[in-house]
């Protein structure tokens, strides 16, 4: 017997040749006993963990036999009715999240329920943690919040500083399993939890559902050395899956590449799970970058086919300019200009929701891609 990616076993048998050569030999990074154990231990490093060492060992012990035998998802059931194997083991994890997407897919297509605006806030700095100050993202995401809470809009905050500053809350990276072939790439994401590897505690099962139930997305990020902070960059990730990822796990048999290699070639149709939402942008720098930023992430929203809420949704701005980081909330305090900016955005966003919930459709909507993804 071997074990898949999913730590299922299966009859080795022949082996499978069929579709295009799934390349391997990167080298493998199982660990030793002894290095497992040294790992593991340094989640106790406090002196308070040593009157319970010898219940930490016992823990130890069945952690190292859930990571040799690779027990990523120890509690699944049959997939059911719906799926191209129904008698397919799925992890329960994976199959709650599902039904979170579509509990909040419900609530998006209903027509008496309020418009709802999901605020990202990309920043991930926070005065709960080291920087002891709050970041100006979260000033200027509350700014766009009042603006559109004045609309009767429910507004969800995702303040994604809580990767920094709050307890065990964590998003895992992509592994990039769309690289070996769209299919592979499950829609929600089914690569975590994996409790094999202690890849635990991953707040993308919660994340998915709130982009779904938005009627529009407003990200409100700072620049960090030119790119995207990773808090943010770390959910643009694994949002992947958004964009063509698979909804049925048990048509690839689980984390088969072959068999995800063979699907995609035979025509794979890549679901947009978040189309046709509308989006605004607001990105702020210091010296350099507020631009590109602001392009990368507009193209990267408008290839999942968010819509675009105009000229008005669209800002980058510097606060401080090349001066100090000590006064930078003070220069935030003086430009009262960019404050109305960011309430124009979040107007600009609201009226495009209105907008496509009446009904109005944009002009390319009945146009055919004729170079689909």
């Amino acid at each position: 017997m071997a074990s898949d990616d999913d730590g299922r076993q299966h009859d080795q048998g022949e082996p499978d040749t069929e579709g295009p050569e799934v390349r391997t030999g990167q080298g493998s990074t199982k660990l030793t006993r002894e290095e497992f154990a040294r790992r593991f231990r340094q989640r106790f490093h406090d002196p308070a963990f040593e009157g319970v060492a010898y219940e930490v060992e016992q823990v130890l012990d069945v952690a190292w036999t859930a990571y040799h035998e690779y027990r990523k998802s120890p509690r699944t059931r049959k997939a059911g009715p719906g799926f191209a194997d129904p008698d397919f083991e799925l992890p329960v994890e994976w199959l709650a999240a599902r039904d979170a997407i579509h509990a909040a897919q419900r609530e998006h297509d209903d027509p008496t329920l309020p418009s709802r605006l999901l605020l990202v806030c990309g920043a991930a700095r926070s005065d709960e943690t080291c920087p002891g100050e709050m970041s100006k993202t979260w000033r200027l995401a509350q700014l766009a919040r009042e603006a559109a809470e004045s609309a009767d809009v429910i507004v969800d905050v995702l303040d994604l500083s809580h990767l920094t500053s709050a307890y065990s809350r964590f998003i895992l990276p992509c592994k990039a399993c769309v690289s070996t072939a769209m299919p592979l790439c499950h829609w929600p994401c089914s690569c975590y939890p994996n409790h094999a590897m202690g890849q635990v505690q991953d707040w993308m099962n919660q994340i998915y559902p709130r982009w779904v139930a938005a009627h529009g997305v407003l990200i409100v990020t700072p620049v960090y050395w030119y790119q995207a902070p990773s808090v943010l960059k770390l959910m643009m990730d694994r949002l992947v899956c958004a964009d063509g990822g698979n909804p049925d796990p048990t048509s690839t048999q689980g984390k088969d590449p072959r068999r995800a290699k063979r699907l995609e070639l035979a025509g794979w149709h890549y679901p947009r799970h978040l189309a046709d939402r509308a989006f605004g942008v607001v990105v702020h720098g210091d010296t350099e970058g507020a631009d590109v930023l602001r392009r990368s992430l507009e193209d990267w929203l408008t290839d999942m086919h968010l819509v675009p809420a105009g000229r008005s949704a669209s800002l980058d701005r510097y606060v401080g300019y090349y001066e100090p980081y000590a006064t930078s909330h003070d220069a935030l305090d003086r430009d009262t200009a960019f404050h109305e900016e960011v309430r124009n955005v979040a107007r600009a966003l609201v009226r495009q929701v209105w907008l496509q919930r009446a009904g109005r459709e944009e002009p390319d909507a009945a146009l055919a891609d004729p170079r689909p993804k």
